[in-house]
């Protein structure tokens, strides 16, 4: 059995889907499914079992022995929920016990991090574990991700894989439940469908011109090809940045969505909303060196060729992946 938790979500349902592609059947689905905006990501994938979070550790200490692999994905990942609480309960203790029981049973586990563990970015993006200490997060929930990466480092005992995995800006199907969180390409497409323009923050900094506002964009098919390829080459353990590996403005994407839509160019700029300004950053990029050392070496999509995917096969025919 291979294990997905936050399989309702974004990522995991993208996993579940390419994991099925890939003739791997006997997958145990674990997430919050009394949430039913999120349904259509899961109700057509092939599972073993539907399983709530909450009953998820009893189950495993039943059935570890047919547990051949764990992707840890489920979290809370609103980073304008700044109830500490929240992210503490579901991001740090909860993905402790992960760890736990994959260490207890041998186990080898996946889960994800985040690029919110950077913070402004004034410290660099490498994934150099050295440089854990220097990182202060904007926001509790970079601050749950980094909290469990450190904690997971100091860790003595380990499940004999272990990845963490710091994902950056991933965008593609099956996020049509996330609303304001969704990727700037989903509302890009949705506000040009409507209206035919669509709308960008304007920078509040004199070194970036509007819309010229940095981001490695990362599209979530080369997310799950990552974690499959992870999954056959257990020597591979460590903490590693998911991006493209090239950090591109909002406004090469934006334009990008105009001409998957065969439609004019017509972007407006409006304030960044004053609850997350001081928090908003302005460039991030991930070097993607120590993955690609650890034997990766399959091309990531092109911004163009990620967002006219996305565009062309998935959002126009509200199809899921």
């Amino acid at each position: 059995m291979i294990v997905i938790t936050g399989a309702a979500g974004f990522i995991g349902s993208c996993l579940a889907g390419a994991l099925q592609e890939a003739g791997y059947l006997d997958l145990v689905l674990v997430d919050d499914f009394s949430k039913t905006a999120k349904k259509a990501n899961y109700s057509e994938k092939k599972s073993t079992l539907l399983l709530d979070r909450d009953h998820f550790f009893d189950w495993i200490d039943r059935e570890q022995a047919g547990i051949q692999y764990i992707f840890h994905l489920g979290a809370r990942t609103d980073t304008t929920e700044f109830d500490r609480t929240i992210h503490s309960r579901l991001n740090l203790e909860y993905s402790k016990k992960v760890w736990e029981k994959c260490v207890q049973y041998g186990i080898p586990l996946t889960y994800a991090s985040s690029a919110a563990t950077y913070g402004d970015g004034s410290h660099g993006f490498e994934d150099d574990i050295s440089l854990l200490p220097l990182l202060k997060p904007l926001n509790p929930y970079g601050d749950s991700k980094h909290d469990f990466d450190k904690w997971a480092l100091a860790q003595e005992k380990k499940p004999f894989q272990w990845v963490g995995l710091k994902f950056f800006n991933v965008y593609g199907p099956n996020e049509y439940h996330k609303g304001r969180m969704a990727s700037v390409v989903f509302h890009a497409f949705n506000q040009i469908a409507a209206h035919g323009s669509m709308q960008l923050f304007r920078s509040h900094r004199p070194d970036y011109k509007d819309g010229e506002q940095l981001r490695d964009f990362v599209y979530v098919k080369d997310v799950v090809a990552v974690c499959l390829w992870l999954m056959i080459h257990r020597q591979v353990s460590g903490l590693f940045n998911l991006g493209s590996g090239q950090a591109r403005s909002f406004l090469d994407l934006s334009k990008q969505v105009f001409k998957s839509l065969e439609k004019p160019v017509d972007i407006r700029f409006i304030d960044t909303p004053a609850d997350i300004r001081d928090k908003y950053q302005y460039f991030t990029e991930a070097p993607m060196k120590k993955l690609r050392n650890a034997g990766y070496k399959e091309p990531f999509y092109t911004l163009e060729a990620g967002v006219d995917d996305y565009v062309r096969h998935y959002l126009k025919h509200n199809q899921y992946l």
